[in-house]
């Protein structure tokens, strides 16, 4: 992932962001959190730099982050927890399907998101 030669730069910590599997960014994408308008002007983060999102990644070939206080899952309920392991969880998953791909951009969400997107493009 490369914004011109610069690459894209984690708000929080200043690294490159170098691949989509850690990219906070485009995880909030692909599940439908940030609107494809906005993309190309929305803060980068490393997934690991956004622990309230990543302790949802709930998967083996992805090193857990363990959060404390009012907004770590632990705090949360359980259903909220589940929902939003299970969205997130799928989010990291679809990053890992699109390396190396040369989908367009509008395809990379999860598909009820394309679907949402496709909705809301037909009602403007």
């Amino acid at each position: 992932m490369a914004k011109c030669e610069e690459g894209y730069l984690c708000d929080v910590c200043g690294q490159d962001v170098e691949e989509i599997t850690d990219s906070d960014l485009y995880l909030r994408f692909v599940i439908g959190l940030i609107d494809p308008e906005i993309l190309h002007s929305t803060p980068e983060r490393h997934i690991r730099c956004n622990p309230s999102l990543g302790q949802f990644i709930v998967d083996d070939d992805f090193a857990p982050i363990l959060t404390s206080g009012e907004f770590a899952k632990s705090q949360l309920d359980p259903v909220f927890v589940r929902v939003r392991e299970t969205l997130v969880t799928r989010g990291w998953q679809r990053l890992r399907q699109l390396v190396g791909t040369d989908l367009p951009i509008l395809e990379y969400p999860l598909l009820e998101v394309q679907a949402k997107l496709k909705r809301l493009s037909v009602q403007d």
